[in-house]
């Protein structure tokens, strides 16, 4: 057995905690093989013993049970901390990524190609996260084309601290911030790739967040010089793709997705929105239903539902599956969500009761267990 098919073996260990196994997370330093011994140098520093010991022990496991090493050493030697993408590249000419002081966690939600539904994702992340106790706040990076003032319906400007400090909007229990608040919704920005960058890092350098369990990042469309500047300057915790089912949309958030594993961003899931549309109803006529001559299941109070895919079906659990992440959820075409969102009051907030907002819910509590 050669060091090739070892490496196959130890790519079945998933690090604790995550979904990626030790190969992929550039945890393995070495491994020597001579005749019917192997050694095997891991590169953790967790401060977690408890970590160590059971990937320690797993490796030992895995090379023991293929019968083909009578002695096997299993050594930790130091190194970068795991991340879930693997030790970021540093060069002379970029500083390290460093986090925000008070903010816990970092969260960018994201998407290869517009119109796919980003910000509304963001805002109902957003309050759903706040649903859940935390103290949540929520960044627009979108300069060319801010959303976040119209899906939270709001035109206040922010105030500024002694010391040129903005200071964020405190709305729905939240602190708020977008580039719409400074410029207008209505002014467009006509600016180089410098002056984004100079204006994204101040974004989020020079805005008084305090003390906060998430920052959800709403970011602009594709691969450019907002996430450049972001992935460079500031520690992002993971990564939220959203995309829709149809090939068109995936060609391009497969790019995004992609972006984020070559700047060693975390990619903590894939959201596929507009998926499908469910139509509800009540048969009153007792002829029952039937859509393209096909009958639908109606229940014994008369009543059915039906899904029509629009689109396609399947996109984001595909992309899901290439990316090795999760599937955190399929966010149905819905009129209650337009209509919240063109009302100014995302539908996490605007109906606390509806389906959509429970799905948001699930999508929640898979990000936190997924960080935890």
């Amino acid at each position: 057995m050669d060091k090739k098919n070892i490496l196959e073996i130890l790519k079945t260990i998933t690090y604790p905690g995550f979904s990626r196994d030790i190969v992929s997370f550039g945890m393995v330093e070495d491994v020597n093989v001579n005749g019917d011994s192997v050694s095997v140098k891991l590169k953790i520093t967790t401060q977690q013993e408890e970590k160590k010991s059971a990937v320690i022990q797993e490796v030992e496991q895995a090379l023991k049970g293929t019968k083909a090493f009578k002695d096997v050493q299993v050594s930790v030697v130091e190194g970068a901390p795991p991340s879930a993408s693997g030790p970021a590249p540093q060069s002379a000419q970029t500083q390290p990524a460093s986090p925000l002081d008070g903010i816990k966690h970092v969260i960018a939600v994201a998407s290869g190609k517009g119109g796919v539904g980003k910000s509304t994702v963001a805002a109902n992340l957003a309050l759903s996260l706040r649903d859940a106790g935390h103290k949540v706040g929520l960044l627009d990076l979108d300069i060319y084309g801010p959303s976040l003032p119209i899906i939270l319906g709001i035109n206040d400007q922010p105030d500024l601290t002694q010391d040129r400090k903005l200071i964020p909007l405190d709305h729905m229990d939240m602190k708020i911030m977008s580039f719409g608040f400074i410029s207008g919704n209505q002014t467009p920005v006509i600016w180089r790739g410098p002056l984004v960058a100079r204006m994204t890092e101040q974004f989020f350098r020079d805005v008084v967040w305090g003390e906060l369990d998430y920052l959800i990042l709403d970011l602009p469309p594709g691969t450019g010089d907002v996430q450049l500047t972001l992935t460079q300057k500031l520690k992002i915790d993971g990564a939220v793709i959203v995309t829709t089912p149809q090939d068109i949309a995936l060609a391009d958030v497969r790019k995004g997705a992609d972006m984020f594993k070559k700047v060693h961003t975390p990619v903590l899931g894939v959201i596929e929105n507009m998926s499908g549309l469910f139509l509800e109803g009540e048969v009153t006529n007792g002829k029952g239903v039937s859509i393209e001559g096909q009958p639908v299941d109606v229940g014994e109070d008369g009543r059915f539902a039906i899904r029509i895919d629009l689109f396609k079906k399947g996109g984001g659990k595909s992309e899901s599956e290439r990316l090795d992440v999760p599937l955190l959820g399929e966010i149905p075409i819905s009129q209650d969500i337009m209509e919240a969102t063109d009302a100014g009051k995302p539908i996490s907030a605007f109906n606390p009761d509806a389906h959509v907002t429970k799905i948001y819910k699930s999508i929640a509590e898979k990000v936190i267990d997924t960080l935890n």
